[in-house]
């Protein structure tokens, strides 16, 4: 087994990495800047295995191949920052074709076609601009959230409206959405006629402060956390509270208050069990079997984490406001470590706060004997701005955007050159020779 430094720099076992052949942890070591935005980057979107849309403040929506790193297509609609972006697959017969839906400040939506980067649908003039996209597939619409909570067909009609803001999507045709302090259920009906409409059908009042954060975990379960670092966790069919906590940490110097941001598991990542929370600059692996913190890292970067993954059972990744990319892996705790909340952290990233002031202070547990580290395996150090956002395409590279104005495309360093020697061999070959 090669050995690694802090720097996520190994002592290689070949020239050339065979199939078959263990990767060593970190194999980032190759890097490829990808130049085109001329604002903060915020959003990546991930497009199929080979594509990705990046976007940001500048109002540009570039689609990327992350094979070679060429800038495939161009779109651009919006005067004002980008706000949201998804993207919407339709399927038709046994063909489907993924599109991407952008919203921006100018209050506009626009339905992309990333293989022509033509502006297929556009709505304009909207009473507010929208901060959040879902999808639902199975009905084939799509819901905007922001002042406005829309419902959207295919063809970019509104079908249906109510006054809201933050959304998830819930099991039964229902959607949860966030309204100040309370989280609002509605169920959505299409009727006889495929018209559509929103019901009201519960209330759920019990955060204290203002819900910042709203998101599934599981088909049966959401979660939901407020500005003072309340974190409840939600049963999806009867709306009972699974889990509470009140998530406090010290405050080392007066700071400016950061949003709750939140790092969502993809389905295939959830069926782990694990969510990784980020809690100022500190990562906290959750059990949801056992509803306790496996592992954890008080300290993980030297600020604010904006965005993380869940990659395995025993491997993450994480990204913040000092520029750096690290990737981590859940290991054994040899020595008695720091002491962290047994509580359920569920899966958000909360900035600082200066809304302590009255809130009792959690006691702090002893540590258990089943808690675990997290070991520092790689530090991607490449951007000279805050790391807004990644994407992993697995053996074709991570792709990561900053507030610098650039995107890196982080490459397998000895898989490149073997391509790149298979490449020169098959040219020789070719051309009979040297």
């Amino acid at each position: 087994t090669s050995r690694r430094s802090r720097g996520g720099r190994e002592k290689k076992k070949s020239p050339v990495l065979c199939i078959g052949e263990e990767q060593p942890k970190n194999w980032f070591t190759e890097l490829q800047v990808l130049k085109g935005h001329f604002d903060i980057v915020r959003f990546l979107v991930q497009i199929d295995d080979f594509r990705c849309a990046s976007a940001g403040d500048d109002g540009l929506v570039l689609v990327w191949n992350v094979e070679t790193g060429e800038r495939l297509q161009e779109l651009r609609g919006h005067s004002q920052q980008i706000t949201a972006m998804t993207t919407f697959t339709c399927e038709n017969g046994p063909t489907s074709h993924t599109s991407l839906i952008t919203a921006s400040s100018d209050r506009s939506l626009s339905l992309w076609d990333p293989d022509t980067g033509n502006r297929v649908q556009t709505i304009s003039d909207l009473q507010s601009s929208v901060k959040c996209l879902l999808v639902l597939e199975r009905l084939c619409v799509w819901v905007s959230g922001g002042e406005e909570l829309c419902v959207w067909n295919t063809d970019f009609q509104l079908q249906c409206q109510r006054q809201n803001q933050s959304d998830t999507e819930l099991p039964k045709n229902c959607v949860a959405a966030a309204v100040d302090k309370e989280i609002v259920i509605y169920r959505l009906t299409v009727s006889t006629d495929s018209s559509m409409s929103l019901a009201e059908i519960h209330r759920l009042s019990d955060h204290q402060d203002r819900v910042r954060a709203l998101i599934n975990v599981s088909d049966g379960l959401f979660a939901s956390g407020s500005h003072a670092g309340e974190l409840i966790l939600w049963d999806a069919i009867d709306w009972n509270i699974l889990g509470y906590e009140h998530i406090l940490w010290e405050e080392s110097q007066a700071c400016s208050q950061a949003e709750i941001r939140l790092a969502a598991p993809k389905p295939s990542e959830s069926v782990h069990s694990h969510i990784l929370a980020a809690v100022g600059s500190g990562l906290y692996v959750y059990s949801i079997r056992t509803k306790t913190v496996v592992a954890y890292k008080k300290v993980a970067h030297d600020s604010n984490v904006l965005h993380t993954m869940l990659l395995s059972d025993s491997e993450l990744m994480s990204c913040s406001e000092d520029g750096s990319v690290r990737m981590w892996e859940i290991q054994d705790l040899p020595l008695p470590g720091e002491p962290a909340s047994p509580g359920f952290f569920g899966m958000w990233t909360f900035g600082r706060s200066n809304k302590q002031t009255g809130l009792p202070s959690k006691k702090v547990a002893d540590v258990p004997p089943h808690i675990r580290t997290l070991e520092l395996t790689g530090d991607l150090i490449g951007h000279s701005g805050a790391v807004q956002m990644f994407a992993s395409f697995g053996e074709n590279g991570l792709l990561t955007c900053s507030t610098d104005h650039l995107l890196i495309l982080w490459k397998n360093g000895e898989r490149q050159s073997h391509l790149r020697s298979l490449a020169l061999f098959q040219k020789l070959e070719e051309n009979g020779g040297l």
